[in-house]
């Protein structure tokens, strides 16, 4: 029964690294090694139309869908920065977008002397959020994320002074003037936007406004090889609730999300930031996910999602206005939370969200009362270790009882090493009489496992653990371990607990139970100082409490070690 049991956990443990590995092998933008997906053919796309001034290649506008921009500007523009206390934002006159955003109180993870940046235009990035109008009897025939426009308004956030606007106004384009107000407050991340529709034709008009979050489909700089995020664009609807997109599903025509809704937003998601546009709820909007050939840069192919909203007709001289929020900021789940429905899920915590939201919010309860964010990850793992107390009790005192009959198992092993129907049936009378469970000391701990890897999702999420300090050495808890020496100490605290359990009566198993430890702790040289922190206070809590009970049934707690002969 014992082999049994150890075979099943083995069993386990191969599928896993199979699946981690293959996984690996995906993140890296590599086929997979195990189970690969049929390879499909992309239907090639006709060759894009020129720009007669520019010469780059541009793809034309499809009805119901915005237009695409031009990797040229044929018309003269201007980029100007504005701040606040929080954003440095690069705009464009040319549509009125937001081409770059960086936050001043976040450092880049690769460049602590920088700012963190997320939107950009660049040779390595292109990331942008754009909006304009849509319905015209032809392409850009209302003002658009092309349209160069006039702009007004401060630059900068003033001492004293909670909000500044920034005003873009189109030109007369197909009857329809486009006024674009951007208000910035004091340390927030969410912009008000409000699009106001001006008619200044002689004929009643029924545009369509768009807003989308264009950007190119590398993953982050920096991004591990060793633990996986997700990077793409989502859809939030009250029907169908968050779903995520992969930009190779875009690209093969296989996306799956709500297509409309009067309700919900669209988002670009990566590792600890998000963008997203909100409108209000009861707003009929539609969503679309592509990706688009936009020339030879960096982001030959860009992805595009994009919310479009119908606005009622508008009469001669009338004016039609569209609220709007564009949110480009840290992942902080309290704020998220307050700024709409369903906006707290762009922080990913898997299929495992049920568990992981509470156990943030007792993290973010404890750092309010400790104020460092390391001993908060250690007081966190030492309530866990409180609350499954009992359970952990019984799979130790199993254990405890299967070290006790070890010597007889070890000695009945040998002697019976030739007939081995007669020695599972000594086994399990051995096992009856000692009145040993050789599962028990597994469910107990198995029942715990969802929880612990839930939490291994909230340090892993948490934008709060970036640059965050613990002591000494350790000032970036969602880095490495520069010095590799939570790492170590992890290592030798897993091999000390694989060698307080009962030896596997098998020399085989015995050998591969001290080399797993070994080759689990290799990923964790490369992992956040704060998972690896988390998981050597479960292990030290957890040999404390092996020993205490171990000792309590009268077994002493002893040593084995492994025998490489």
């Amino acid at each position: 029964m014992n082999d049994i049991r150890r075979t099943i956990l083995w069993v386990i443990f191969g599928f896993s690294m199979v699946l981690l590995w293959d996984q690996w092998q995906i993140h890296n933008g590599k086929q997979a090694t195990f189970f690969p997906n049929p390879t499909q053919k992309a239907a090639s796309a006709p060759a894009p139309a020129v720009s007669a001034s520019t010469g780059v290649p541009v793809v034309p506008a499809v009805a119901g869908q915005a237009p695409v921009a031009e990797s040229a500007v044929a018309v003269a523009s201007e980029r100007f920065e504005v701040s606040t206390d929080v954003l440095k934002m690069t705009f464009d006159t040319q549509g009125g977008a937001l081409v770059r955003t960086e936050f001043l109180q976040y450092l880049d993870s690769n460049d602590k002397t920088r700012n963190f940046v997320l939107l950009d235009d660049t040779k390595d990035r292109y990331y942008q959020a754009q909006t304009g109008l849509i319905g015209g009897v032809a392409p850009d025939s209302f003002p658009t994320h092309k349209s160069v426009m006039a702009v007004s308004g401060d630059k900068a956030l003033k001492d004293g002074q909670d909000e500044l606007k920034i005003v873009f106004t189109s030109q007369d384009t197909g009857g329809i003037k486009l006024v674009k107000t951007y208000t910035l407050r004091r340390g927030a991340y969410d912009i008000a936007v409000k699009h106001e529709v001006i008619n200044t034709g002689a004929t009643s008009l029924n545009p369509q406004l768009y807003l989308q979050l264009v950007r190119d489909g590398n993953k982050p700089a920096g991004e591990s090889s060793f633990y996986s995020t997700f990077t793409g664009p989502a859809v939030y609807t009250d029907l169908k609730k968050y779903q995520k997109v992969e930009f190779s599903d875009i690209k093969k025509g296989k996306a799956d999300f709500e297509k409309e809704s009067t309700n919900g937003y669209i988002a670009m998601v990566q590792h600890y930031f998000a963008s997203a546009w909100i409108l209000p709820a009861d707003v009929k909007r539609t969503f679309s996910l592509d990706a688009r050939d936009v020339g030879a840069t960096v982001a030959d192919c860009c992805y595009r999602a994009t919310m479009i909203t119908p606005l009622e007709t508008v009469a001669p001289g009338q004016t039609k206005a569209v609220e709007a929020k564009l949110f480009v900021g840290p992942q902080e789940e309290k704020k998220l939370e307050a700024l709409a429905p369903g906006m707290e899920l762009v922080k990913d915590y898997g299929w495992l969200t049920i568990l992981a939201k509470p156990l943030y919010w007792l993290l973010d309860k404890l750092h309010s009362f400790i104020q460092n964010w390391g001993w908060s990850i250690v007081a966190l793992v030492l309530l866990l270790k409180i609350a499954f107390y009992w359970l952990n009790a019984k799979a130790y005192a199993s254990m405890a009882k299967m070290k006790a009959v070890n010597p007889r198992i070890m000695e009945m092993r040998e002697r019976l090493k030739d007939n081995p129907q007669q020695m599972q049936q000594e086994m399990m009378r051995i096992y009856r009489e000692e009145k040993v469970n050789p599962m028990g000391g597994c469910f107990p701990i198995m029942v715990q496992i969802p929880v612990f890897i839930a939490l291994y999702w909230v340090l892993l999420s948490s934008v709060e653990m970036r640059n965050a300090p613990w002591i000494l050495w350790i000032q970036d808890l969602s880095s490495p371990d520069p010095f590799f020496i939570l790492p170590v100490v992890m290592t030798l605290t897993t091999l000390l607990q694989t060698a307080l359990n009962p030896a596997p009566p098998d020399p085989l198993q015995a050998k591969m139970m001290w080399f797993m430890p070994l080759a689990f702790s290799v990923m964790f040289f490369f992992f956040p100082s704060g998972l690896v922190l988390y998981w050597i206070t479960n292990n030290i809590l957890s040999i404390a409490q092996q020993w205490i009970i171990n000792t309590r049934m009268g077994v002493p707690p002893q040593f084995n070690l492994p025998k490489f002969k």
